[in-house]
């Protein structure tokens, strides 16, 4: 995060991650995705509308509820640093012997399947770090 402007903080970047996965959510929903209380969230989200990374709306149904949603801002940052992970991580894994990034695999691929659905948020992915 730091190497693309510092833009956001990382608990800030947790949120965008979560509204990236599932899209538009009531924040009581992000709030259980990330494990925090109510007002932590909104706390990160007053700071993340302040910048423009994400918007405040309303249920329909009930507009008591107050949804959030990534911006083109907020979906843009959140595309950049996951990019710029997958590359940072493919150059250090081509320094790897063959045979060690093998075996970190299916280590990797072990621990994700004792982890389970513990720590998913989203669709595709498991708890932002």
């Amino acid at each position: 995060l730091s190497a693309l402007g510092g833009q956001v903080s990382l608990p800030q970047f947790r949120l965008l991650l979560v509204l990236h996965e599932r899209g538009c959510l009531p924040s009581t929903q992000v709030a259980d995705a990330l494990g925090l209380v109510g007002s932590s969230v909104t706390r990160l989200a007053d700071r993340l509308v302040a910048s423009g990374h994400v918007v405040r709306g309303s249920d329909p149904g009930n507009r008591s509820i107050v949804t959030l949603d990534l911006t083109r801002k907020g979906r843009a940052l959140v595309r950049k640093v996951i990019a710029r992970r997958r590359t940072e991580l493919s150059r250090l894994l081509a320094k790897m012997d063959p045979a060690t990034r093998a075996a970190c695999a299916r280590g990797l691929t072990e621990l994700h399947g004792l982890i389970g659905a513990q720590f998913a948020i989203g669709r595709h992915s498991s708890m932002p770090l």
